[in-house]
């Protein structure tokens, strides 16, 4: 009897010393795991995007759509917001948000018009992101703390005329000139293009090197609008995002400083892909919210819509539309919000942001022109949404890396031919408030 009390004792004094350590273990443990529940920061935010985009946006989209115009002051209103830095950190002029938030709030703007995502992914995913990882503190001071205010709009120069998913076929190309770089080229198909105040730059910089196609002889440029020789026109004539500026800009001879060379002389190449990763998951989340939109107006028209004494949404095929709405919907935000939480956990996404990118904006081509279908007549027309949805949604399925692209990508990184991109840099995990108070 003496020796089982003095075993249970023993074990007591063991669990006192242990327990401790398998608190810490669970909550390590649970800190993995990703959770599905949003925070209620995160709820606020996607409820004020909501209301803002009923608000703001929703009672003029479609006579702006019509119009082909774009309304610059939404992008004050939506930096008032804070929306234009929403996941740069305070420090740098940013609401501080985390990277699940870019993703809700391209959601939401996505499930209203697509102009608006479009620009959350130039400005925030494919810009300032950038500058956050690869930037000098001079250059994120100068340029990305006005851009997370809202104070200047940002885009993103990589395509070309002759050059797109082929990104070594660009024939821009800079010069070296004492401590200054002068700069030629032309970029094609850019959102911003003919209203940004900033734009990353993506050029040759080594004429060997681009002889033989070596990408490590590409490099990246901070420009400004108001550099001698910059000059930049609107792209008309668009099957849909018709709201949003699409456009080109052109260098000439424009002489620019060594210190707005992003990154090392050579990692262009590199920074370009690191965007693209940043760029695509905004594209996921948007198309998100086109398979949403797309199922809440089918539901909307099907409850209300009467043929032969019913509503159609007593119909089996309606229902298995709408069913198939809701299905890709789920998957669809499951895949960004992996993807987000990668970012938020500083882990590689570059494969999880590609797979969301291709579900997502292929499934809202499905979404889309489903809805238009249970519309039936009336769906063809612009006094209903859908039919702009499926306009808009279309871009999405070609920029970024198309849907053959992203199928290639997806095959070889299952057949192990392709392995998660490894660069000097890499986008900084996200830090609560709480974690920077606690580390302070």
């Amino acid at each position: 009897m003496c020796v089982f009390f003095v075993c249970l004792a023993a074990m007591l004094q063991l669990l006192v010393i242990i327990e401790p350590k398998l608190i810490n273990l669970r909550e390590d443990i649970y800190k993995t795991v990703i959770d599905f529940e949003l925070t209620e920061e995160h709820l606020a935010l996607q409820k004020t995007v909501r209301e803002f985009c009923q608000g703001e946006v929703a009672p003029h989209i479609k006579e702006w759509d019509e119009k082909a115009h774009f309304e610059r002051s939404v992008f004050d209103k939506m930096a008032d917001l804070g929306l234009m830095g929403v996941c740069i950190p305070e420090q740098y002029g940013g609401a501080g948000f985390d990277y699940i938030s870019l993703g809700l709030v391209c959601e939401e703007l996505e499930a209203c018009d697509t102009f608006l995502r479009v620009a959350m992914s130039v400005h925030v995913g494919l810009n300032s992101l950038s500058l956050l990882a690869w930037g000098t503190e001079e250059q994120k001071q100068k340029y990305l703390v006005p851009q997370a205010k809202g104070e200047k709009l940002a885009t993103f120069g990589l395509t070309e005329p002759n050059a797109g998913s082929d990104v070594v076929g660009m024939r821009s190309h800079a010069k070296r000139d004492g401590d200054d770089w002068i700069l030629n080229g032309e970029k094609m198909w850019i959102s911003l293009g003919d209203v940004a105040d900033h734009f990353l730059f993506f050029c040759w910089t080594d004429a060997e090197k681009q002889k033989t196609r070596d990408h490590s002889g590409m490099s990246c440029f901070i420009v400004e609008r108001t550099m001698e020789g910059f000059s930049s026109g609107t792209l008309h004539g668009k099957l849909g995002i018709k709201a949003g500026n699409t456009g080109y800009f052109s260098l000439q001879d424009v002489r620019v400083p060594q210190a707005n060379m992003l990154g090392n002389e050579g990692e262009g190449f590199k920074i370009a892909m690191f965007s693209l990763e940043n760029g695509r998951y905004t594209v996921a989340s948007g198309a998100t919210g086109v398979i949403r939109a797309s199922r809440d107006a089918s539901v909307a028209y099907a409850n209300t819509r009467e043929v032969q004494g019913q509503t159609i949404a007593n119909f089996q095929l309606v229902k298995q539309k709408i069913a198939e709405m809701e299905a890709d919907y789920e998957m669809a935000h499951l895949l960004w919000l992996k993807c987000g939480y990668l970012k938020n956990q500083g882990k590689p996404s570059a494969r999880a942001a590609s797979l969301a990118k291709w579900q997502a904006t292929t499934r809202s081509e499905t979404a889309a022109s489903m809805a238009i279908e249970v519309h039936g007549a009336n769906g063809y027309t612009n006094d209903y949404p859908v039919e702009r949805y499926l306009r808009n949604c279309k871009a999405a399925v070609i920029y970024e890396g198309t849907r053959d692209i992203h199928t290639l990508m997806q095959a070889d990184w299952a057949l192990g031919l392709k392995k998660e991109p490894k660069a000097r840099v890499s986008l900084p995990a996200y830090k609560s408030s709480d974690a920077k108070e606690a580390k302070a």
